[in-house]
C-alpha cells in the first residue's frame, strides 16, 4: 500500500535513487534534504554522507533500500516507521534508528514538519537509495 503514495525521493534517507554526487538537487513531494559532509572511508570503496532531512506535514515515504547502513536521530516531529520484519515504530524528537544494509523500509509523517539528521554509509557509485518491492 505504500508503494502507491511514491514520491520523488526518500523522506528517511532523502535521496531516494540518487548517487552520492547527486544528493544537491532537491526531491519534490514535501521533502528537502542538505548535505552537510561527505567523506570517503578510508581503505574502502564506501563513502559517507551526513544529511539533514526535512520532511513535510503528512508525507509519505515510499518503501526503498540503501546500499549500507543508516544511522538516524529524529530532532524534530514524529513519523511512523516501517522496517522489514519489524513493527511499526513510532519515532519522535530524541529517537535514533538503524536500517541495516538492503533492508526495506518506509515511514508516514506526522501533522507536524520532521527534521531528522541522517548518517550513510554507503558504497561509492551506487544510488544512496533504490526503490524496493512490497
Amino acid at each position: 500500500m505504500l508503494t502507491r503514495r511514491v514520491f520523488a525521493s526518500c523522506a528517511i534517507c532523502g535521496v531516494l535513487g540518487l548517487t552520492a554526487s547527486q544528493v544537491a538537487a532537491q526531491p519534490a513531494g514535501g521533502i528537502t534534504r542538505t548535505l552537510l559532509r561527505q567523506e570517503d572511508v578510508p581503505g574502502t570503496n564506501y563513502v559517507n554522507m551526513q544529511m539533514l532531512v526535512e520532511i513535510e506535514p503528512n508525507a509519505m515515504v515510499a518503501r526503498h533500500t540503501h546500499p549500507g547502513h543508516e544511522g538516524s536521530y529524529v530532532i524534530e516531529g514524529e513519523s511512523e516507521l516501517l522496517v522489514a520484519g519489524q513493527p511499526p515504530r513510532l519515532i519522535k524528537a530524541g529517537d535514533s534508528f538503524l536500517v541495516q544494509a538492503g533492508v526495506p523500509h518506509a515511514a508516514r509523517n506526522g501533522a507536524a514538519k520532521t527534521r531528522i539528521f541522517g548518517s550513510f554509509v554507503v558504497e561509492k557509485g551506487k544510488p544512496v537509495a533504490s526503490p524496493a518491492p512490497e
